[in-house]
């Protein structure tokens, strides 16, 4: 739908959270007499903003057909909405109103590690470019920078059901996440897959070929597997600090179609981590301590352990119980180090049953109670890892409620 359709339609955003605000500003910049509602569980009304039609409180959906469009937000899940309006999002709108070049980026894990990435190699290199999507920064105030190239972090909630895919779409990985939000695995992927199977012949489609689902998917574009970087690793083995290997080439296979590799290398060496992904922020009393709390599945947790080796000697685990299998996750404890495990409700007694060694191991209710714990119970020259293998919201706003208070508790810790 171009953004001059909506006009004369009676529109209502659906949810009023970070992207939802950010489209009614757009909106209300677009046109500024119109009438537009807002539609929300929460009492989000804001009486600074006029012209509003507010829809709050537990029957909010209820009114679904009175309007000609919804523009949904991602966190509202497809099966609660019952209407025969149209139902667009703001990376519906995006991709179907912008005029450049957008370089779409998905996967389970790694992907707002991996547009930052792309976004700082061309950004160095002097290319006009822009960071947007799931990585906080919302797209459609961007429509203008028509020469640009957008680096759009997009998430299953936000690609599912488009019917348009980005010209360049890189998919980095597919595990098992979300199956409180979707019916299966198979809805969870055919949600993900969007971001290539409405490609066109001349886009190109990057991809991990080690996930069949991903590898068996069906594109006009061309097919652009991730691999055969073996000597450029060897040759720079710093690399690897920066973040999985494999999300390492998707950037070079990304950056190889703008930029020379020398360009490329020489941006790197100046990319900051983002924070809450295996982040060591201090030593503290002798102990190393590293914030992983963006870790929601078991294999980030698994990568981290792999990664760090056997100074791990602490590790917090556990959040909100998404019916996920951590037997893996479980048999990899088992061969560590670890001497401690603090353990979070729900998730982390059932990750502690499934292991078969000794550990001693300690349930928590608090962040605080379980840095008191990593003090207490962790050797100097040691390693305390948060690293919790599960969603946060049980306990937290978000996985970086959880990482913050994690560091401040332990900097403010004393003995």
């Amino acid at each position: 739908m171009k953004i001059k359709d909506l006009k004369n339609k009676r529109i209502l955003i659906l949810g009023f959270g970070l992207e939802g605000k950010n489209t009614l500003n757009f909106l209300r910049k677009e046109f500024p007499k119109k009438e537009l509602s807002v539609a929300d569980e929460k009492d989000i009304r804001d009486p600074k903003i006029k012209n509003i039609n507010w829809i709050i409180g537990k029957e909010y959906l209820k009114f679904l057909n009175d309007f000609d469009v919804i523009i949904r937000t991602p966190g509202i899940a497809l099966k609660k909405i019952k209407t025969k309006a149209i139902i667009t999002s703001q990376t519906e709108l995006f991709l179907e109103n912008y005029q450049g070049l957008v370089i779409g980026i998905t996967g389970t894990k790694g992907k707002s590690t991996t547009s930052a990435l792309i976004y700082h190699i061309l950004k160095k290199n002097k290319l006009n470019s822009y960071l947007v999507g799931n990585i906080e920064n919302p797209a459609l105030p961007y429509l203008n920078k028509k020469d640009a190239i957008i680096v759009y972090e997009m998430s299953c909630h936000q690609l599912d059901r488009l019917n348009i895919s980005p010209k360049i779409a890189v998919f980095l990985n597919i595990y098992k996440e979300h199956l409180d939000y979707y019916s299966s695995f198979k809805s969870y992927f055919n949600a993900k897959a969007n971001i290539a199977l409405h490609q066109k012949k001349g886009d190109k489609f990057i991809f991990n070929p080690k996930f069949k689902w991903i590898d068996n998917l069906k594109t006009k574009s061309k097919k652009i597997p991730i691999s055969n970087y073996d000597k450029l690793f060897k040759e720079n083995p710093w690399l690897l600090d920066i973040t999985h290997k494999d999300n390492l080439i998707a950037v070079f296979r990304v950056g190889e179609l703008f930029l020379e590799i020398n360009q490329i290398l020489k941006a790197l060496k100046s990319f900051k981590k983002l924070p809450h992904r295996l982040e060591h922020f201090g030593d503290y009393q002798g102990i190393d301590f590293y914030d992983d709390s963006i870790s929601t599945i078991p294999e980030s947790t698994i990568y981290a352990l792999d990664k760090l080796g056997e100074n791990v000697e602490t590790l917090i685990v556990g959040g909100l119980d998404r019916g996920i299998d951590f037997k893996k996750l479980s048999q990899r404890i088992d061969k560590s180090k670890i001497k401690t495990l603090i353990l979070f409700p729900e998730s982390g007694e059932k990750i502690r049953k499934g292991t078969k060694r000794k550990i001693n191991y300690y349930p928590v209710s608090s962040i605080k109670d379980a840095v008191n714990i990593c003090f207490e119970k962790t050797n100097q020259n040691k390693i305390c890892l948060l690293s919790p293998a599960s969603p946060s919201y049980n306990m937290f706003k978000n996985f970086k409620e959880r990482g913050d208070l994690f560091k401040k508790y332990v900097r403010e810790y004393e003995e």
